[in-house]
């Protein structure tokens, strides 16, 4: 199957492994543009936009975690990326644990950013498809609105608020539908998160609201080999608001990656 995602590819092939980044929702992947920059000219390093963000096409209905899982597969199929870190935030966070469940084998390091593994509740289900409904009929603006300072803290960075706002708006709305739909349907990853045999970095900004330190601390302390940071001065988004201490961790666990054996 090949894959038909819009990507940013950037940097060449060198002995340090490829970091693969996936983006949340509803965002593209210029939300990684810092880290992109940062770790471009050391490794290859591959931002894909999901089906239905940014420059993929949209395909209505439901995107299910695991149709995302198999754009990526083909996607790095198509690049030749055999081996990889996997680093996703938010949603993308919960696309890198159904990534590590469905071909683990090619994950050699697991960065979870804001996010959380539990499967969704009823409440969470109807919420979630209410919303669907909502975007489908209004549109992204109000939706933007009414989460940015959630999503980035209040006191983040003018231009940091403005390329959020500018992705979320940009987002079509049938295909941020279709997203909402598919994680109403997740399934639990906890257990997973138990047999996780590679090392993981968890990382978290201290003022997150969607997902609190306290799902941080639940997913580092299921993991065997896993590293926390919390980043302060930071909501849901630490890799945008304060770009140069989540660098700086990224960094280490990459170095950390690198430098062990494969199995």
């Amino acid at each position: 199957m090949s894959s038909f995602l819009a990507y940013e590819d950037k940097g060449t092939d060198t002995p340090l492994i490829p970091l693969v980044l996936v983006h949340g929702h509803p965002f593209d992947r210029t939300m990684w543009n810092p880290q992109i920059e940062a770790f471009g000219s050391e490794r290859r390093v591959i931002a894909p936009d999901l089906r239905g963000y940014g420059a993929s096409p949209v395909v209505p209905g439901i995107a299910l975690l695991s149709d995302f899982t198999q754009d990526i597969a083909a996607l790095l199929d198509d690049l030749k990326v055999e081996t990889f870190v996997l680093a996703g935030l938010s949603m993308g966070g919960q696309i890198a644990m159904d990534c590590y469940w469905q071909f683990g084998d090619r994950v050699r390091g697991l960065v979870l950013a804001d996010t959380f593994p539990a499967a969704e509740t009823p409440e969470g289900k109807a919420a979630r498809n209410a919303m669907a409904d909502r975007l489908l009929r209004e549109g992204m603006r109000g939706y933007a609105g009414e989460v940015l300072e959630k999503m980035v803290a209040p006191y983040a960075d003018p231009a940091v608020k403005a390329h959020v706002h500018r992705m979320m708006t940009a987002t079509p709305a049938e295909g941020a539908a279709a997203a909402l739909r598919g994680r109403a349907e997740r399934p639990d990853y906890r257990d997973l998160l138990t047999r996780v045999t590679v090392p993981a970095l968890v990382v978290v900004g201290a003022d997150d609201t969607f997902t609190p330190v306290s799902d941080a601390r639940a997913m580092h302390a299921a993991l065997p080999d896993s590293t926390l940071r919390i980043i302060d001065g930071a909501a849901h988004m630490p890799n945008l608001e304060r770009p140069e201490e989540f660098n700086d961790a990224l960094r280490a666990f990459l170095k950390r990656v690198d430098d062990r054996p494969e199995a």
